[in-house]
């Protein structure tokens, strides 16, 4: 199976050890991100800017692989506060405001000081998987052949 590694400049870098995203067997797979810019500052101090900066992230790597946010099918949302979950909702609904992928929502413990992060898959021509996480959570957008 070949496979493709995905970069772009328009996303904070990623770290040696792993890479943006990968495209390999027509899914897209896409790694963690925070909300970090592209120099790789922390943006923002409110669940709602830096679900914005995740989703931002997300849509630049997706964008490097030929593909977008409009192709998500299913995330899987991890909070570290319940209390984050309306203003995370409050920016989900303005990238995703017809047609939303279906979603789930849960809460994790860690020691993280921001509020979002993301991870992404996407089945290239059918469908796909984010993974946006609000307060050092995870969201997974998650994706698969449509009948």
């Amino acid at each position: 199976m070949s496979r493709e590694i995905i970069r772009t400049t328009d996303a904070p870098k990623s770290p040696p050890t792993y890479s943006q995203a990968v495209k390999a067997a027509g899914l897209v797979f896409v790694s963690g991100t925070g909300p970090y810019n592209a120099s790789g500052a922390v943006t923002g101090s409110t669940i709602q800017e830096q679900t914005q900066q995740c989703l931002k992230n997300i849509s630049a790597i997706l964008g490097a692989a030929g593909t977008s946010l409009s192709k998500v099918v299913s995330a899987t949302v991890i909070l570290l506060e319940e209390s984050d979950f309306s203003g995370m909702n409050e920016e989900w609904v303005k990238w995703f405001p017809v047609d939303p992928p279906a979603r789930q929502a849960a809460k994790t413990a860690g020691p993280y000081s921001r509020h979002e992060g993301f991870n992404c898959r996407r089945r290239r021509g059918l469908t796909t998987r984010s993974t946006p996480t609000p307060t050092g959570g995870t969201l997974r957008l998650s994706g698969r052949r449509l009948p």
